[in-house]
């Protein structure tokens, strides 16, 4: 389905019934990443999927930024007339429900926190984003795909499971040049957000996968143990799954959303 802005169109899937979940996958993905807990929470709950600026098949003009997109979503939200929902963000989608917290929290009612972290680029990472930027102008889109895979998913999946290798290369390599170039400079010079968990006054579940290598274990660990008391903060290791476990260990992943959706009531 499409929701239609002043000049801007989302991408999105929405399936299922009752409390609204908003799944935001990372970078360089689109809303496929979710296909499987899509259907499987649908008899539970509201599944609203949308592809971030710049993927799948919203529009990719800019501006890019972690705010841009949280305001994407919210705009979203009001097309499709919901107050609240959960906000399950991945990796960049982690960022970015952060940033929703920041500039709408009360349009949050619970928090998950999917292979992500908190803290801004160091200097490094900067410079390595700013290499796949010209990686990407110079080269294109799959260049891109191969040089993210090994990172991406656990040593499990590439051994075992080559067809969901194969899968996640091809959502990356057919990801829009301007989209992909939009989100490293987002991701680059977005704020750090360790100050930004401290507020939070919403349920909150982080999830990692456990041989995730880009953002590991003890980055969960950092933002769980960053949540005030109110946030009843909960976290959970999906084993044998790196970066991606919604598709690694799809049904391990949904089981642990579905565990925290019946605890909001």
């Amino acid at each position: 389905m499409i929701a239609q802005g002043a000049g801007f169109q989302i991408g999105y899937d929405d399936q299922g019934d009752g409390q609204p979940i908003v799944l935001l996958h990372g970078f360089p993905h689109d809303r496929t990443l979710w296909a499987a807990q899509r259907v499987a929470l649908a008899p539970q709950a509201r599944c609203i999927v949308p592809d971030l600026r710049g993927f799948g098949q919203s529009s990719s003009h800019g501006p890019y930024s972690m705010d841009q997109y949280a305001d994407d979503v919210v705009a979203l939200l009001d097309w499709l007339q919901i107050a609240r929902a959960v906000v399950c963000g991945l990796s960049m989608g982690g960022y970015i429900a952060m940033a929703l917290w920041r500039r709408h929290p009360d349009r949050v009612r619970a928090f998950v926190f999917c292979d992500t972290r908190a803290g801004a680029d160091s200097e490094e990472t900067k410079q390595r984003r700013d290499e796949l930027i010209a990686l990407v102008k110079r080269d294109g889109t799959r260049a891109i795909a191969d040089a993210q895979i090994i990172g991406m998913v656990g040593s499990a999946t590439r051994e075992h499971r080559p067809e969901v290798v194969a899968a996640l290369r091809a959502m990356m390599g057919r990801q829009s040049a301007a989209g992909i170039s939009g989100a490293l400079h987002a991701l680059r010079d977005r704020p750090d957000s360790r100050g930004t968990l401290q507020t939070i006054s919403v349920p909150t579940l982080v999830l990692v996968g456990e041989d995730d290598v880009l953002t590991p274990i003890k980055e969960a660990r950092v933002i769980a143990e960053a949540l005030p008391p109110a946030a009843r903060a909960r976290r959970e290791i999906i084993a044998g799954a790196g970066h991606v476990p919604c598709l690694e260990r799809p049904a391990a992943t949904t089981h642990a959303l579905s565990d925290f959706l019946a605890t909001l009531g």
